[in-house]
């Protein structure tokens, strides 16, 4: 590339890159060119601001989601938001505080994955409490099985990996200095 095609190049990256901030409103307006934006390009740019992105769910397939999902009801208080009939008997199960949810189905034409062969720290479903010994001895006590002992992270957090009875990995963490807002 010669040097007036890469300057060219250049100058077009950068024109981009000011059109693209501006359209995302990275780019501050001065007030008189505030009062002169047209209503389509401040709906075009709200817009863009109230789309957020969050997560909504994940989904596990699982031999039987209507056990499943009972057993997440009666020991850790979710609750089922929507049910679907069969063959999936999809189970959406929101946290008792609405902070998350999972999908748990059965999706017949696909292998239900063999959780309980599976390193907990390849897939597992980590969940905040206040108090892990109580959590960990309750679960226990409703068929759970536990994945190693508690464990205190050099941050101070406080770790207990155990499986539901269907072999699924599940945390639970009390954070030293909480990462997420607690509701």
């Amino acid at each position: 590339m010669t040097g007036r095609h890469r300057t060219g190049a250049a100058l077009f990256a950068c024109a981009a890159v000011m059109v693209a901030a501006t359209a995302l409103g990275v780019i501050a307006m001065s007030e008189r060119g505030k009062d002169k934006m047209q209503p389509k390009k401040q709906a075009q740019r709200n817009a863009v601001q109230d789309n957020r992105v969050r997560l909504e769910h994940v989904g596990l397939n699982v031999a039987d989601p209507i056990k499943a999902a009972q057993w997440y009801v009666d020991n850790l208080g979710m609750k089922v938001l929507r049910e679907a009939p069969a063959p999936a008997n999809t189970r959406f199960l929101g946290d008792a505080a609405g902070n998350m949810m999972l999908e748990i189905y059965h999706n017949p034409p696909e292998a239900v994955p063999n959780y309980a062969a599976m390193d907990p720290l390849l897939l597992h479903v980590a969940f905040m409490v206040d108090d892990v010994e109580a959590v960990r001895s309750k679960l226990l006590a409703a068929g759970a099985t536990a994945a190693g002992e508690i464990t205190t992270t050099p941050a101070g957090d406080k770790l207990a990996m155990l499986r539901d009875p269907w072999g699924l990995a599940i945390q639970f963490v009390h954070r030293a200095d909480p990462m997420l807002p607690l509701k």
